[in-house]
């Protein structure tokens, strides 16, 4: 999957209901959901750590999406200087 296409999908399962969240509960949320990937990453199974990851990604791309920029945009940053 794309990561444009993971912005659609996010806006077509989430998108209503996330922007009627706000701004600050989505990043708390996403904020939440790190911290369970990093918990698993300690003391999870494979499995529970995939689980997490696209956790994370999933509220990343609702992030994005209320924040009207594009994953694909802010990634080109690596692509073109990488830090």
């Amino acid at each position: 999957m794309e990561l444009n296409e993971l912005q659609d999908l996010m806006e077509n399962l989430y998108g209503q209901e996330d922007r009627s969240r706000g701004l600050p509960s989505t990043v708390a949320w996403l904020c939440e959901e790190v911290g369970e990937l990093a918990q698993a990453v300690r003391k999870g199974s494979q499995e529970d750590q995939l689980h997490e990851l696209a956790d994370v990604l999933a509220w990343l791309a609702s992030l994005s999406n209320q924040l009207d920029l594009s994953l694909d945009m802010a990634m080109q940053r690596y692509v073109e200087n990488p830090p």
